[in-house]
Formats: C-alpha cells, sequence, structure tokens
C-alpha cells in the first residue's frame, strides 16, 4: 500500500511541474508598440512649423502610409492609438485600408500630440530653428541642422532652446512633451496587459517620438529627425522599455517594393 501511495505522489508531483512549466507564457506581460511618424502633410510641404497646428496629408503623405500599410503586413495588431490630431488620424486610416483592417477602434492620447512649438507655430521651419540656433550658441539654422542630422545635438537641448527662444513663452520644453509622451506611452502598455492585447500600431509626430524614447535607449540615433512614415519599435516587457528600431523605413521600403511589383 505504501508503494502505491509513494508511486501516486511521485506522478502528481510531475503534473504539478508540468503545470508549473506553462506559467510564464501565461505570465508574460510583454507588450511590443509600433510607433509610426504620420505621413506628409500640406505644412511639411510647404515647410512650416506644425505642432499642435494641424493640416491634412499630401498625395504623397497617403502614399507613403499606403507604402508602411503594406510593409506591416504580416502582423497582427491587437490595438491601434493616435492622438486627437487630424494628421495622425488620417495617416492610420490608410495604413489600415491598406492593411485590410475595416473594424477598428482608434484609441486617441492627446499625450501623443506633436511638441507645441507656440509663438513659432505656422512659420517657417528656418526661422524657428535659427532662434533655436542662437539660444544654444549657434550660428544659424543650418548649423542647427546639421548637428540633429548627425545625431550630436541631444533632443533635449534643441527643445529646451525653442522652448526658450519662443517670445510668446507658450512652446513646451522638454520635460513637459517626455511627461506626457511617456505618460501616454505608459497608458498604452497598462491597457494592453488588460485586454490582453500584445501588438500594438500607434501614430505620433517626429519630435514627440524623439522625445518619447530619449531615455529609454542609448543609441544616438534618438537624436536624429525621423522621417515621415518612420517607425520607432518599442517592446515593454518585465518594467522595461528597449528601443530595437529607431527611425526604420525598412517597412516602407518592403512596402513600396510590394505594390511594384503587383
Amino acid at each position: 500500500m505504501k508503494k502505491w501511495f509513494v508511486a501516486l505522489a511521485a506522478l502528481a508531483s510531475i503534473a504539478t511541474c508540468s503545470a508549473a512549466d506553462t506559467t510564464p507564457s501565461a505570465q508574460d506581460d510583454t507588450v511590443t508598440v509600433y510607433f509610426a511618424r504620420h505621413g506628409k502633410t500640406l505644412f511639411n510641404t510647404f515647410d512650416r512649423v506644425q505642432g499642435w497646428a494641424d493640416t491634412p496629408l499630401t498625395e504623397e503623405g497617403v502614399q507613403v502610409a499606403r507604402y508602411l500599410g503594406e510593409g506591416l503586413k504580416g502582423i497582427k495588431f491587437d490595438s491601434f492609438y493616435s492622438s486627437d490630431a487630424g494628421r495622425q488620424r488620417e495617416t492610420m486610416a490608410v495604413i489600415l485600408k491598406q492593411i485590410g483592417v475595416t473594424q477598428y477602434h482608434l484609441n486617441e492620447l492627446p499625450g501623443l500630440r506633436e511638441a507645441f512649438f507656440g509663438g513659432f507655430e505656422g512659420g517657417f521651419n528656418k526661422d524657428m530653428a535659427n532662434a533655436g540656433a542662437h539660444a544654444l550658441g549657434m550660428a544659424d539654422a543650418a548649423a542647427l541642422f546639421n548637428a540633429m542630422k548627425a545625431g550630436t545635438l541631444p533632443v533635449k537641448d534643441s527643445q529646451d532652446a525653442l522652448a526658450k527662444a519662443d517670445v510668446k513663452g507658450l512652446a513646451e520644453n522638454y520635460a513637459q512633451v517626455k511627461n506626457r509622451t511617456q505618460a501616454a506611452l505608459a497608458t498604452i502598455v497598462k491597457q494592453a496587459q488588460q485586454n490582453g492585447d500584445r501588438t500594438v500600431l500607434a501614430i505620433s509626430s517626429g519630435t514627440a517620438m524623439q522625445i518619447m524614447i530619449s531615455d529609454l535607449t542609448d543609441s544616438p540615433d534618438k537624436n536624429k529627425p525621423l522621417a515621415n512614415a518612420a517607425v520607432v519599435k518599442i517592446i515593454y516587457k518585465d518594467g522595461h522599455y528597449s528601443v530595437p528600431e529607431i527611425g526604420s523605413l525598412q517597412y516602407v521600403e518592403t512596402g513600396k517594393l510590394r505594390l511594384k511589383n503587383q
């Protein structure tokens, strides 16, 4: 009788260990967020400052969003986010139409808005850049743009310089943009975990995305301006963020090639 009892106990132990083996995957809290910058807009075309100011996508902007959507095919997205800006909503609509998603709910988070450039809104980018350059002790807009493209000028410094140079005193500084964009990111992750979502697509804007990841990665690419439809991939796991892709245009290029060959 004692041998039977020992045998049954051993079987129960094996069953318990087998069940425990499946626990880690059930508790996996990983959430992957694909952030993309919106497509090209009217103000982008005119080289005007576009933070909270908003203009629609141009034909070129719609096309690059289509390329992005085609390049993202094969990735199963569970939820979708943007700010309340029309250019971001429009970009999402074009992407999802290309992917073939017709039934979806777009979660709008104002925290995903572009940085607010205050008194510079609607003016020419070169004028804002000149003002920011002088606040940093640089010669002119060209020097500022060159440093940004090279990734040698921290986005914190450039945004704080623009805020300082705004004579209206309304432009957001780095801390303000970081706090709201990272709060929006945390909301996305929390809601995904609550709903059992694993992969999220979100549309935002260039400077906002740069500042969002500014202290989540050591890659110097975080300081380089993002092209229209460029992707920043963020992975959350076990309480930590990683940013394996910054400014990736591979999805756009893949989609462009696919559509060309159809």
